[in-house]
């Protein structure tokens, strides 16, 4: 039995520059060793030969709605019936993770049985197929504190958690904006704890285009994420990383530091309307709290 299962549901292979940089996240996933297992969600163009020249399984009678878009619902079914691993974890496929998530998974599964770990990312431009050769970490991590940028506190592209946990997900459509922020408003509404890996994990995000998604435009503003906001139940269940109540620090667990955003973060919340409203003195109020915190650090 694996330790840690890890799945994706990656985008189509037939653009050069994300199957160039889907093609190092696995292999970075890969090289994390036998303890870990790689499954890959879909039918996707290019993902069986990819499943092919890694010997991964692929997971491909995923559930779409109806523009063809996974469902993260079935996603997250076919790889928890896929996998006997204790913990799971859905990465992004444009990650690349290094063997501090395995280290921060058996320190915070030690201590408790109920967690989800999420973190911010490193932004970083790659465009060539990687190096993995030995001390391929090392390498990459040098030219990560020169070159790499840590990304804003919002969202999350990883999710690290006991299986038992999330087994009923509402449909949302992958790769739109909304349903990662409702995994973490759902943790903390379980009182489940959401720990913030930041400060221990390190994970790049290869920086890309937006030429795979209707109109090649960022997917905020698109009729499926509208759709995801709906499902979560509006503005005032989709959380960040800077509504975790626990971080990973030097392998222990503490309560976040106290920060501006944050602080900022819990006011907006308060003001912010339930459902999907967007409009009257409420709204207006967490949308200026909303721009301060963003013009802080805590977008």
């Amino acid at each position: 039995m694996t330790f840690l299962t890890i799945f994706t549901a990656p985008k189509p292979f037939s653009d050069p520059h994300i199957s160039t940089i889907q093609h190092n996240a696995i292999r970075s996933w890969l090289s994390l060793g036998a303890e870990v297992e790689v499954l890959l969600v879909g039918n996707e163009r290019g993902m069986a030969e990819v499943a092919g020249e890694y010997g991964l399984r692929q997971l491909s009678q995923v559930v779409c709605n109806e523009k063809g878009t996974p469902l993260v619902s079935s996603i997250f079914s076919l790889a928890r019936e896929a996998s006997d691993s204790p913990l799971l974890a859905y990465v992004n496929a444009d990650i690349i993770l290094f063997p501090d998530l395995v280290t921060a998974a058996r320190q915070v599964s030690a201590r408790m049985e109920r967690f989800l770990v999420i973190g911010q990312r490193w932004d970083m431009d790659i465009t060539t197929g990687l190096d993995f050769s030995a001390g391929w970490q090392e390498r990459l991590g040098t030219e990560l504190n020169t070159c790499g940028c840590l990304h804003p506190p919002a969202g999350s592209d990883y999710f690290l958690f006991p299986r038992t946990l999330f087994t009923s997900i509402p449909d949302f459509a992958i790769g739109r904006a909304g349903w990662d922020n409702w995994m973490i408003y759902h943790a903390r509404e379980q009182s489940t704890p959401v720990i913030d890996g930041t400060p221990s994990i390190r994970v790049i995000h290869q920086n890309h285009d937006y030429s795979h998604l209707p109109g090649k435009q960022p997917h905020y503003d698109l009729p499926e994420s509208q759709q995801n906001e709906a499902l979560a139940g509006g503005a005032t269940n989709l959380f960040m990383v800077l509504d975790s109540d626990k971080q990973l620090v030097n392998g222990q667990l503490r309560a976040p530091q106290v920060t501006l955003p944050r602080l900022l973060r819990r006011t907006e919340l308060i003001f912010t309307p339930p459902g999907t409203q967007r409009e009257g003195w409420r709204w207006k109020v967490a949308r200026s709290l909303r721009r301060m915190r963003r013009r802080v650090g805590g977008t």
